[in-house]
């Protein structure tokens, strides 16, 4: 049969390897430890304590809608909001720590 979807000639597809784009972004040992030393340097910028601020009080919403202000995209705002609110539950667990 000459029709449908197993008509042709019977090939093996080619194995490609996967391009060196496909691993942009991914994050490295070197690059967290960087971040890492850098945010304990630095701190924070006026915006994300103001976001901690606003999650301290439960204002979820506000507080997405602020980053989307500052950043300019809502997943960009998203992520910023659950990275903070991660923030917060690990100074309310080191406080919680060093409290017993």
């Amino acid at each position: 049969m000459a029709i449908g979807l197993k008509k042709g000639h019977k090939v093996t597809p080619n194995k490609t390897k996967p391009r060196p784009s496909r691993r942009k972004g991914t994050l490295t040992k070197r690059t967290k430890f960087v971040r890492d030393l850098i945010r304990e340097v630095a701190g924070f910028a006026p915006y994300e304590k103001r976001v901690q601020e606003l999650l301290k009080v439960s204002k979820d919403k506000r507080a997405l809608k602020f980053c989307k202000r500052r950043l300019g995209r809502t997943l960009r705002a998203k992520r910023k909001r659950e990275e903070m609110s991660i923030v917060l539950q690990r100074m309310r667990k080191a406080q919680a720590h060093v409290a017993k």
